[in-house]
């Protein structure tokens, strides 16, 4: 039985004469070649038609692997955590905004330096792979649909024609805990749907007048002028104070809403919700003064310039349909401050004093500085109290009315225990009865 080795070495010695031959010479080489390598002959013609056969590798280490130095994957991993552990794509681009920090913090060798700037995104994903963690959490709505003007505020289904900054969706997020009772806090996030630019402001409560006063400093924040604003059907932006504020304007705002229930109308603002705030406050409950200030002064200065100025960020330029899957195209990964300063409309100013901050803030400071902000503003939650409040309102509901509609209400994962007592509770109740 001849040897694998000595197979591909006859292979290589009669590929070529066998690719050159006529088709009856073809025939004869076939024969030869099946019966000295003992090969059925159709597999005998499916390698000689295949590719060229190379040489047999000495046994030994894998060749055209580049390995990366511990100390860089080490580096990467320092800029993934305080960039807000984004993904390859985004993290190989936010790599040379954080070079210049990064080398004053850790003493970069210039082979070091090299190897950041030229790993691939694919790479950072796939070393980074063992180091990355999942949170899966998740919440009630709490949005009331504001049934006036909804005649006048035309409906916006789809923001792909936005060319310009300035154009903002927004969005109420509660931080009410698992209770829904009393006043708590909200954040009013607006993000450009242009240029990814966001700004948020805490308020207390849903009032109209909260809200304005919000999208009033909102405008006056953002580098660019508001054109327009697009949000959802609660009370709270389906106003007249609102739509007064947006038509009196000098020029005025464009003021528009998407479908009651169709929550892809405001995709852009739905994913910031997710990422801008609830990454980072989570589903705690916040209800007092204190936590209100200390929230707008996160998001009033480092939380702002981190995510505005060293993140970066995709856009989708395109998506087509293959079959049963969907190809999507995102352009190149850049901050929202890059894509200000390329659209050309924008405040001199305010983005000259921008561009200055860049150069002189250290963004592993900023990241620290978020997080030891972050850190006070958690031990101001409320979350448990209100959560055993909420179930012993429930508990006494359901003890009182057998038919409650709270005996459907289906709590989230962290109050599995208690879902399972009440689940016990209306067994019996039902029997009682």
């Amino acid at each position: 039985m001849p040897s694998q080795s000595w197979k591909m070495e006859y292979t290589k010695a009669i590929y070529d004469r066998y690719h050159k031959a006529t088709k009856q010479e073809k025939g004869k080489i076939l024969e030869e070649f099946c019966k000295a390598c003992d090969y059925h002959r159709k597999h005998a013609i499916r390698i000689l038609n295949g590719s060229r056969p190379q040489s047999q590798k000495t046994p030994g280490k894998r060749q055209g692997i580049f390995h990366y130095q511990p100390k860089t994957i080490d580096i990467a991993e320092a800029i993934w955590k305080a960039a807000g552990y984004l993904c390859g794509t985004r993290l190989k681009e936010a790599i040379p905004l954080w070079l210049p920090s990064a080398s004053k913090r850790f003493s970069l060798t210039p082979q070091v330096e090299k190897e950041l700037r030229s790993i691939s995104s694919r790479q950072l994903d796939n070393r980074l792979a063992e180091r990355k963690k999942r949170f899966k959490k998740r919440i009630y709505g709490v949005t009331r649909p504001g049934y006036l003007l909804k005649a006048i505020i035309p409906i916006r289904t789809s923001n792909w024609d936005i060319k310009q900054p300035g154009f903002l969706e927004m969005d109420l997020v509660a931080h009410c805990g698992s209770s829904n009772e009393g006043q708590y806090i909200h954040t009013l996030d607006a993000t450009d749907i242009q240029t990814g630019w966001v700004e948020r402001i805490a308020v207390m409560g849903k009032g109209k007048t909260g809200v304005l006063n919000g999208v009033f400093d909102i405008r006056n924040n953002l580098p660019v002028r508001l054109r327009g604003i697009d949000s959802d059907n609660g009370d709270e932006f389906i106003n007249y104070q609102l739509l007064d504020f947006c038509k009196k304007l000098r020029p005025q705002i464009a003021f528009t809403r998407g479908r009651p229930y169709k929550k892809n109308d405001n995709a852009y603002i739905e994913q910031k919700n997710r990422t801008h705030v609830r990454q980072i406050f989570g589903w705690d409950r916040y209800e007092t003064q204190e936590a209100l200030e200390a929230m707008n002064d996160l998001y009033d200065n480092e939380l702002r310039l981190w995510q505005n100025l060293f993140q970066p960020s995709m856009k989708l330029k395109e998506k087509t349909q293959v079959g049963s899957k969907w190809i999507r195209k995102y352009d190149r990964p850049r901050t929202p401050l890059q894509r200000v300063i390329e659209s050309g409309k924008y405040n001199r100013v305010k983005v000259k004093k921008l561009k200055e901050l860049v150069k002189t803030i250290d963004p592993f400071e900023l990241s620290r500085a978020v997080d030891q902000k972050l850190e006070k503003i958690f031990a101001m939650a409320q979350e448990r109290i209100r959560a055993q409040k909420g179930f012993e309102a429930v508990q006494n509901q359901a003890i009182k009315k057998s038919n409650s509609p709270w005996r459907k209400f289906r709590f989230s994962r962290r109050y599995a225990k208690q879902n399972k007592i009440m689940r016990r509770l209306n067994r019996e109740l039902a029997l009682s009865a």
